[in-house]
């Protein structure tokens, strides 16, 4: 396998992995900022932008280790291995599979707005999401998701369109493989095994992973730290990416990456 990726500027490579439904091409203002320092690797994870492909009809939906597996796969063939790896959302959820998995990919690990768990009563939930967009389509969820992934000021000023848009136009086979694995996200168990300098961040008013979810993960990774970006949506690296990039890049820099 492999994925499609972009590469700006020069220096310690970090990779950027994106939520559920979107693509590297929603990373591109956070990837502004970090390339001034960086080499930033900002990859479509497969089902999503131009990157092979995902049948809404299979059989055997993908999981979260499934994700990572790709993942390591084109670090591997793009000899990119031994970064930062950053992940927002699904992307988080995914980072932190990396890790467990190929841990020798991950210099540093930094996962954003995401769960390691869910609740029992969270999982249809969560699966349920992808199998009302393999039924009835991407406008049967777009609307629930702009709520979760926005806040209302920023949405009054139609700053959420060019999401909504991506939605509703790309293939959804991403989206719904990806909430069948994000509803059976079980990493809790595994996070001491983490031992890489983890940094957690998390939006102060994020409907769908809120502070106290994201912590959980730091309180399972020795020695990891929390941050808490205010006024931050679920999509903080839209609303704010120069305040995220910001937090990313002073802790790379405290662990001289």
């Amino acid at each position: 396998m492999k994925l499609n990726y972009t590469i700006k500027g020069k220096g310690s490579p970090v990779l950027l992995l994106h939520p559920v439904g979107s693509s590297l091409t929603f990373l591109e203002p956070l990837a502004g900022f970090l390339s001034q320092y960086y080499q930033v690797i900002s990859m479509d994870l497969r089902g999503h932008g131009q990157s092979p492909r995902l049948s809404i009809d299979d059989e055997h939906p993908m999981l979260l280790d499934d994700f990572a597996k790709d993942v390591h796969e084109t670090l591997q063939l793009a000899q990119l291995t031994s970064c930062a790896v950053v992940g927002f959302s699904f992307g988080g959820m995914i980072a932190q599979s990396l890790a467990f998995l190929y841990p020798q990919d991950v210099d540093i690990l930094i996962p954003c707005a995401c769960p390691c768990t869910l609740p029992d009563t969270s999982r249809p939930i969560s699966a349920k999401r992808g199998t009302d967009a393999k039924q009835y389509g991407m406008t049967s969820v777009i609307q629930a998701t702009m709520e979760r992934w926005f806040t209302p000021a920023f949405r009054a000023k139609n700053g959420h369109l060019p999401s909504q848009e991506h939605l509703l136009s790309a293939h959804h086979g991403g989206w719904v493989h990806g909430w069948h694995a994000i509803s059976n996200i079980d990493q809790l168990a595994r996070l001491p095994q983490i031992k890489q300098p983890t940094l957690c961040i998390a939006g102060e008013v994020d409907a769908s992973s809120p502070p106290d979810v994201v912590g959980l993960i730091a309180k399972g990774i020795p020695g990891a730290q929390f941050e808490i970006v205010k006024g931050a949506p679920h999509m903080l690296f839209i609303e704010q990416p120069k305040d995220v990039a910001d937090v990313i890049d002073a802790f790379l820099k405290t662990h001289r990456f």
